[in-house]
This record gives structure tokens, C-alpha cells and sequence, in this order.
């Protein structure tokens, strides 16, 4: 493998890399620079995060810009805020040593005003999201029609996150003879047909296997009931005392609920979310940076463009309803040769989930035992006797008290004291798992064996869980759909018009402008949809969708969806006739995620996801 004297970059650049401490190239980076430096091919890179794509392109982009023009010749288009100034950071430390060089970041959720009179002063490359990129072009502020270089960083993120109008807007205005350099962890189909659109005879590398997960994560799943979803959360956190990790959950309301309990029961947690402002999102991520929380509770839109290094775990407390999503959930831990670990806690009907997943990942999935409590407390105990060991002692400032304690101690045998100072740290963990229950559960399909040294059925006399857990999913969705606070919808839009719920939510967030819009239940059937929205932008569902939208060639068409089925029914109609589709219609009009279909094995083909 080449080193990076030997791949053509300046001595400037080559400095800064040392200083960096990059001794050698990564694979990405030995595949994609003397692409860039070299031809004018356009390219699609399949790789994880974590990997060095931004040096990939970072590095042959400074080394190849015409310092003595101050226009825009590079542009590249990252899915979050956060990924955006990372990538404008990493560019500014690879041009330490080269001067005249200068990038811009915009984005937003920051005074535009300070981005224009930046731009203004002039920049060789811009970093930004989608939306404020487009804004800042309506402007006419940012000039792209002369750059030659476009990338797209993360661009599956970018399309789950509903930037595909923005991105069609973006593309359509960029000169026809750019070197388009697309990045991506996955590939699904919307990969594939922006880059038949805007790409010509794009070369295309990868490392590692296409949609694979990263070779230095461990994947385990943990089986229980769902009620006690929370406890194997607990449990995990107690079984690895020195944790750094993400848990990932579906909602944002179980963010706030899992983040919450975590506090309350004294872990050292917070939550991160859509309802938090710009600077408590920046306090709560400096802290997780620092390692003042060890644990993040996160939904996937927030914890987009968060790029933290050293994570041991990464927890899916629900999976992700795009199962391709988790390979960008576990891409997090395991980076830079370090090992991570990828957990899933799964109720009993999931586990189907696991074989898709091990398609999906090319990699193993471990059904590992949730660990018991004299497992945990023995872990705990020697943990805390290890750290005891490594502890500093300021002699000259405890000299002074030791014959007074010495004194008050004399009565005590040595394996006394020890008893009962290690007793004051540990007795807490003795008595919340005394008696603890064994929360496996193993599922009817599974013949796997459960990777543990935990005896089987260890503390079945426990009693069962109180009542004050998280509710199981089933419940939530209840009490949701019956939440005053959210108002359902339904639209003429379902899986045969290639709707999924991320792309049914990117088309309300394009439809409506709003990207503080808060979705809630989210039931996809064949051929059409229901979905929820925080009851605060019910009007504005409506004052959007009332004019000429379309959805691939589609109109689209949203009514409010009462409790008695009207609109439903009617809009069931056209597609099913006669009194078997009068009954189907009725079904759907109760709020089913029940299918119409020709064969009995085709009634539920819907697919229900709740965001």
C-alpha cells in the first residue's frame, strides 16, 4: 500500500497529514485519491462511517483547487449540521500550511447573514446541507454554475432524511462536465437512480461488501418480553460499568421517557431529539463528547452527523424501521480498528428481524443471555475493587488523619474494613438485584443456543416486574393513536407508489417547509397511507397538501381520517368493488393496518411503522 508522499499530494498537505498523525492511508483513501487527482471520472464509494472518507475526498480537493480564484469550485452536500462543520473542520486542519486556501460551511440553524458576507469574502469549497445550500443559491449568493467538483457525503442519509427535492433542485443547476463524487453506506434504490440521472459512467469502488456492517463490530441480540424492555436496558448498562454509548430509540417521546428513567435511577445519561434548540443539542453533544454522560439516548434524525470516536456500545433499544438504517446505527462503534459492540433488544415477535438483518449485514448475529443479577453484581464488585486499586493517593494530606483513623478502625479485622467499605458503593446493587428474575425469553422459532455463563433460570422466584417500567410497544401505540395531542390523517399514497415512511415523512417536511414538524404513528397499506401529526400542525398539513401536489406523476390527496372511517371509505372505493370491498374499506376505515388482496395470504401486506 502506498503512503501519502507517494500519492501525489503537495509537501504542504503531506505536513499537515504528519502533524495529524496520519501515518498511512485507509483503504477509501487509497482507492478514492488518485481518482480524484488523476481523472475526471465520476465515482460512487460504498464505504462505513468511520472509515476516512472525508480525507479521501478532503485531501485531492485542496491539493486540485486553483488557489488564486476565490469562486466556489467544490461543493459538497453532508445530510446534518454537525457533519457539515466537522467536514469544513477536518478540510481546514488537512490546509494548515496552504495558504490562500478557504472553506465555507453553511447550514441551518445559524444566522444566514454571517454564511452570505463569508461567501462573499470568497471561498474555493463550500460545505452545506441541502436545504440552506438551495436557499443560499434562490438567493443567488452561492454561484455554482462554474464549480467542478459536487459532493454528496452520506447521500442515503441525505434521501431518508427527505432532501430529494432539495437535492433534484441542487443537481439540476450544476454545470453537465463536474466530477460528481458520491458517498454512501448502502445503496438502496434512490442511490441508483440519482446517480443514473446525474452521473455518466460513474466508476464504482467499495470497501468491504455493499450494505455490510463494519468488520470490527460485534453484533448481539438480547430476547425478553416487552414490558421489560427497560430492565434489560439497566441490566446491559450495569453489565459493562465503564459504557460509552448511544441507545437508539424509535420516537422522540421515548427518548424523552427512556433518557428520563436512566437519570432518575441514576445513570449518567441524556437524551438528544428534535424538540431541543440548537444550543441545548450543542450542550448536550459537548458533554457526550467529553465523556461527562456515558450514555446517549438518541432517535436516528438527531444522532445524524454525530461523529464521536472510542464508542464500546451501540444499544438499539427499538430497531429501526428501515432495517438498512441499523448498519448506520452500529457504523458508530467499532471505528479506527477499535472493537464496538452492536446490541438489539428484541421482544419475542422481532426475531425474524435477525435474519434479514444477517442478509443484509453479511455478518452473525449472537443470541446472548440477558445477564442475571449475581452476574452483574460480581462484574460490578470487581470493577469497583479494580478502580479502588488505581487510585492516586495524596499521602502527604491523608498522613495527618490516619493514627485518628486507625484509631476508630482498631476494633476491626482487616477483612471487616474491607467488607464494609466496599459494602457502602455495592450495597445498592445487592439490593436492587436480590432475587432478580431471569428476563430470557426464548423464542418459539429460534433453535440457536444463548451465548451466556449465566445458569439457566437463575432467580425465577423473583416477582414480576412492577408496573412503573416503559410500556411495551403495543400499548404505546394505543395510547398514541388515542392521544388528543395527535391528529391522524389519511393520503391516496401507499407502498405501490414506492411510499415508505421516511419518504412519506420527507414529503410532508418538502411539503410544508417544516422541519420541526412532529410525526407520530406512520400505517402504510397498498394503496394508501395513514399517518400522525402533533395536533399544533394539523392546519398546516392541510394548507399544504391542499395545493397541486404530486408525488411521482401522482396528485395527492390528505383528509383528516375521523374514528367512524368517512373519507377512508370513499377513497377505498375506486380500487376495490363490490360488497368484499365494502367490508375491506370498513376494515381500513377502523384504523387497520389491514390489506385488501386478491388471495387470503395477501390480506396484510401493509406494513405498519410508527415514527
Amino acid at each position: 500500500m502506498k503512503n501519502f508522499s507517494e500519492m501525489g499530494l503537495s509537501a504542504p498537505i503531506q505536513k499537515a497529514v504528519a502533524e495529524l498523525g496520519f501515518t498511512a492511508p485507509t483503504p477509501i483513501q487509497s482507492e478514492v485519491i488518485p481518482i480524484i487527482n488523476d481523472s475526471r471520472k465520476d465515482l460512487i464509494a460504498l464505504a462505513q462511517t468511520g472509515t476516512g472518507k472525508t480525507a479521501a475526498f478532503g485531501l485531492p480537493l485542496i491539493q486540485q483547487v486553483n488557489l488564486e480564484e476565490k469562486s466556489v469550485q467544490a461543493m459538497i452536500l453532508s445530510p446534518t449540521r454537525e457533519l457539515c462543520m466537522q467536514i469544513a473542520g477536518d478540510l481546514q486542519d488537512f490546509s494548515r500550511h496552504v495558504k490562500g486556501f478557504n472553506v465555507v460551511p453553511v447550514y441551518g440553524g445559524a444566522a444566514i447573514d454571517g454564511q452570505i458576507r463569508q461567501l462573499r469574502r470568497g471561498a474555493q469549497i463550500v460545505v452545506g446541507t441541502p436545504g440552506r445550500m438551495r436557499d443560499l443559491i434562490g438567493r443567488g449568493v452561492l454561484r455554482i454554475d462554474q464549480i467542478r467538483w459536487l459532493v454528496l457525503d452520506e447521500a442515503d442519509e441525505m434521501l431518508q432524511m427527505g432532501f430529494r427535492e432539495e437535492l433534484d433542485a441542487i443537481l439540476s443547476t450544476t454545470p453537465a462536465d463536474k466530477q460528481t463524487l458520491l458517498f454512501s453506506a448502502t445503496m438502496p434504490a434512490e442511490i441508483r437512480r440519482m446517480s443514473g440521472q446525474y452521473m455518466h459512467e460513474p466508476v464504482e469502488i467499495s470497501v468491504g461488501t455493499m450494505n455490510a456492517g463494519a468488520d470490527d463490530v460485534e453484533h448481539d441480540y438480547y430476547v425478553s418480553h416487552a414490558k421489560h424492555r427497560y430492565q434489560v436496558l439497566k441490566r446491559i448498562a450495569d453489565m459493562h460499568p465503564d459504557i460509552y454509548g448511544i441507545v437508539f430509540c424509535r420516537t422522540r417521546r421515548e427518548t424523552k421517557e427512556v433518557a428520563d428513567k436512566l437519570m432518575n435511577d441514576g445513570y449518567n445519561a441524556d437524551a438528544l431529539h428534535g424538540d431541543l434548540s440548537q444550543a441545548q443539542r450543542d450542550y448536550v453533544m459537548n458533554r457526550f463528547r467529553k465523556r461527562q454522560l456515558q450514555m446517549l439516548v438518541a432517535t436516528d434524525v438527531a444522532a445524524r452527523g454525530l461523529d464521536v470516536n472510542d464508542l464500546t456500545h451501540v444499544i438499539n433499544y427499538n430497531m429501526p424501521d428501515e432495517l438498512e438504517a441499523y448498519i448506520h446505527r452500529s457504523g458508530r462503534t467499532g471505528r479506527a480498528g477499535k472493537k464496538g459492540i452492536s446490541i438489539s433488544i428484541l421482544h419475542t415477535k422481532e426475531t425474524g428481524k435477525v435474519r434479514q438483518l444477517e442478509k443484509i449485514t453479511k455478518k452473525k448475529f449472537n443470541h446472548a443471555r440477558i445477564p442475571g443479577g449475581e452476574e452483574i453484581c460480581k462484574k460490578q464488585l470487581f470493577n469497583m475493587v479494580q478502580n479502588m486499586e488505581g487510585v492516586e493517593v495524596a499521602d502527604s494530606q491523608i498522613d495527618q488523619f490516619l493514627p485518628e483513623i486507625y484509631q476508630q478502625l482498631e476494633g476491626l479485622s482487616k477483612e471487616d474494613i474491607i467488607k464494609k467499605f466496599v459494602s457502602v458503593e455495592f450495597n445498592r446493587f445487592l439490593a436492587y438485584y436480590k432475587n432478580s428474575a431471569d428476563l430470557n425469553v426464548r423464542p418459539a422459532s429460534s433453535g440457536r443456543e444463548m451465548r451466556s455463563d449465566v445458569p439457566s433460570g437463575a432467580g425465577r422466584k423473583e416477582k414480576r416486574s412492577n408496573r412503573s417500567d416503559l410500556r411495551d410497544d403495543g400499548s404505546a401505540r394505543k395510547e398514541r393513536a388515542g392521544n388528543s395531542e395527535f391528529v391522524r390523517f389519511y393520503i391516496n399514497l401507499g407502498s405501490k407508489n414506492n411510499i415508505t415512511p421516511p419518504r412519506l415523512i420527507g414529503l410532508m417536511l418538502d411539503t410544508t417547509n417544516n422541519r420541526e414538524l412532529n410525526v407520530g404513528k406512520i400505517d402504510i397499506m397498498k394503496g394508501f397511507s395513514f399517518f400522525e401529526v402533533e395536533a399544533r400542525f394539523a392546519d398546516l398539513i392541510m394548507q399544504s397538501f391542499s395545493r397541486n401536489i404530486k408525488h411521482e406523476g401522482s396528485k395527492v390527496k390528505v383528509e383528516l381520517s375521523n374514528g367512524d372511517g368517512q373519507g377512508e371509505r370513499s377513497a377505498a372505493k375506486p380500487e376495490y368493488q363490490g360488497k368484499r370491498a365494502r367490508k375491506d374499506a370498513s376494515v381500513a376505515g377502523k384504523h387497520s393496518a389491514y390489506t385488501p388482496g386478491k388471495q387470503k395470504k395477501k390480506h396484510r401486506k401493509g406494513v405498519k411503522s410508527r415514527y
